[in-house]
């Protein structure tokens, strides 16, 4: 448990360092991903399908292997 949580922390840091939008820039990934990336907490289970989607979201989002 937790790797869920650990990408979406990647995320949120990515999107700092880059200087982007939060909001839009999580949204546009949320869309993607069908889940909002706020909602995932340290104790969310990790599903296997939703953490692929959510690098893959995220890489292609970001321009960023994550």
């Amino acid at each position: 448990m937790g790797r869920l949580y650990d990408v979406v922390q990647t995320i949120e840091r990515l999107i700092a360092e880059k200087k982007l939008d939060p909001f839009k820039t999580k949204g546009m990934i949320s869309i993607q991903t069908g889940f909002a990336l706020g909602l995932v907490r340290p104790e969310t289970p990790d599903d296997p399908v939703q953490l692929a989607a959510l690098k893959a979201a995220a890489e292609q989002v970001l321009k960023q292997k994550v």
